[in-house]
């Protein structure tokens, strides 16, 4: 029974986006959608001495209508600016320096001047630092129709899906209907439920990216996920 996932590219995204990655087949990068400011694809937080703070990628200004995929970086020095922050905000964290050489690999590999595609090198790259055997895939790959939820059917059907696994906030947009027509069963991940970690500047936050994991539970994140037990997270 294959399970198929269908998001658009995040930033260093928190836990519950690996979860997603880890539980399904194929997971595949929408990312030939409109470009949504203030959301998770250009940027997401980490925990400071000081607070929550936000990681942002600077963009050049497009047209409205713009694409994820066609969305360029304003700044080639990002990366080197987005590290130095990381490491004054969690090098006294206890798996800092076990992680960093890994990490700052992945900061000094971002080559592209496009969003989309520095979004996918760090999702890769976590997956492999994490363990998380990962099929990641974009929707361009396949040759799609129609808009919205029957784009979505259309994507899981040409991906030879039985199952489509996405998240809550999907409830206020999807047509469940038009997938039972596809016989394809929609399961829903529930975000709930996630341990507490000692975090390294309290207090406890889970919005924050997967890098506060890594950095503060080092090879015991995944005992943070919900990967061991993922059919008990669908409903």
């Amino acid at each position: 029974m294959k399970r198929v996932a269908i998001v658009q590219s995040n930033y260093i995204p928190w836990k519950g986006y690996f979860d997603l990655i880890a539980g399904v087949d194929e997971f595949i990068l929408l990312d030939e959608v409109q470009y949504t400011d203030r959301d998770w694809r250009n940027r997401n937080r980490i925990k400071t001495a000081t607070g929550l703070r936000w990681l942002s990628i600077p963009l050049n200004r497009g047209p409205r209508s713009q694409l994820i995929n066609e969305v360029t970086i304003a700044d080639p020095n990002w990366s080197v600016v987005h590290w130095r922050v990381l490491t004054q905000a969690y090098r006294r964290a206890p798996y800092f320096d076990e992680f960093a050489s890994a990490l700052e690999r992945l900061y000094r590999g971002c080559g592209s001047d496009r969003l989309s595609e520095i979004n996918k090198h760090f999702l890769d790259g976590l997956c492999l630092i994490l363990g998380i055997k990962a099929n990641l895939r974009w929707s361009t790959d396949y040759e799609t129709t129609g808009s919205k939820t029957e784009r979505l059917v259309d994507l899981c059907q040409k991906a030879g899906a039985c199952q489509y696994v996405t998240g809550p906030a999907a409830r206020a947009y999807l047509d469940e209907g038009l997938f039972r027509r596809a016989e394809i069963e929609v399961r829903w991940f529930d975000y709930s439920g996630y341990p507490e970690y000692p975090q390294l500047h309290p207090p406890f936050d889970h919005r924050v990216s997967i890098l506060d994991l890594i950095f503060n539970t080092g090879p015991n994140a995944v005992e943070h996920l919900k990967i061991t037990n993922f059919g008990s997270a669908l409903r």
